[in-house]
């Protein structure tokens, strides 16, 4: 059984640890909150943007441009958004097992000639690439500092070009989606090359038929105008949107992750109260005996 100094030692230690977690929760909570606005307002601003280019590539008949142009996915850009701090359970490592995943299984020869490279967004996907010696194109671990549509539109629009000049022939995005406090679903999505086939089957579906009731748009400038000029800004607001929900949901398995390792640290202290109470009680009748035998000692 451990001393009584041992026990009180590792009590102390235990409490300030309960101290530590239980302030986190509260801080992550509060952030949780805020992040979770910003991404509540931000999805139907994406979806209505989307509904309207969609609609634009229905009514014009034209295919979306450079960015839609397909390519043999010779070279791959792959990127990856975790968070720069970690004590958020398996939030990071399950981003970058479902990235590893997606290379095996649909980029395994392009990343045997060394043509998948990796843009981390956040220190942990970054320090991971790095150990492993990886093909890093960027890592812009600063955007988390100030998270503004500026900052990652300037990353976006990298990437963006380097398609557009034909240096890269896919774009994946993988990041932690937002569902709520407790659960967030890993996402991996093409970025590029844009594709609308399904989005435009879909619009086809609910446009209104010729005729009455079908709306007759003047457009200034002209549609193909409009569709190139939308496409990269849909794509940029896709990025950061995505970099919303990865950091709700970031603060979300962070709040979680305080929430347990405090009540795991109530029951640890349970526990050593009670180790503790039976060292003491142990120390106490070893003391009584000893005075009791010295007593009868004595008067023997």
């Amino acid at each position: 059984m451990p001393n009584l100094k041992e026990v009180r030692i590792r009590i102390s230690s235990i409490i300030s640890t309960q101290q530590i977690t239980s302030a986190m929760k509260m801080v992550s909570a509060a952030k949780l909150r805020r992040a979770q606005d910003a991404i509540i307002l931000m999805r139907p601003f994406e979806a209505k943007l989307k509904e309207i280019l969609d609609n634009l590539i229905l009514s014009a008949g034209s295919s979306a441009g450079v960015f839609a142009k397909t390519r043999p996915a010779e070279k791959v850009i792959i990127a990856v958004i975790t968070s720069n701090r970690g004590l958020c359970g398996g939030f990071n490592s399950n981003v970058i097992k479902a990235v590893n995943q997606l290379v095996r299984d649909k980029y395994a020869e392009q990343a045997k000639k060394g043509n998948v490279s990796f843009a981390c967004i956040g220190k942990k996907g970054s320090d991971f690439y790095k150990r492993n010696n990886a093909k890093i194109f960027a890592s812009r671990n600063e955007l988390w500092d100030k998270l503004t549509y500026d900052n990652v539109a300037e990353f976006a629009g990298e990437i963006l070009k380097l398609y557009a000049e034909g240096k890269v022939d896919r774009v994946e995005l993988v990041y932690n989606k937002f569902k709520n406090a407790a659960t967030q679903i890993i996402c991996a999505d093409q970025l590029l090359p844009f594709s609308a086939e399904a989005s435009v089957d879909k619009a086809k579906s609910a446009a209104p038929k010729e005729g009455i009731g079908k709306p007759d748009y003047i457009f200034e400038p002209d549609k193909e105008e409009i569709i190139q000029s939308l496409i990269p800004y849909a794509l940029k607001v896709r990025v950061y949107r995505s970099m919303l929900d990865s950091y709700a949901a970031e603060h979300g398995a962070r709040m979680t992750a305080m929430h347990k390792a405090t009540d795991n640290a109530g029951e640890i202290l349970k526990s050593l109260k009670l180790t503790y109470n039976k060292a003491r009680q142990a120390a106490i009748t070893k003391e009584i005996l000893e005075i009791v035998g010295g007593a009868e000692a004595i008067n023997n």
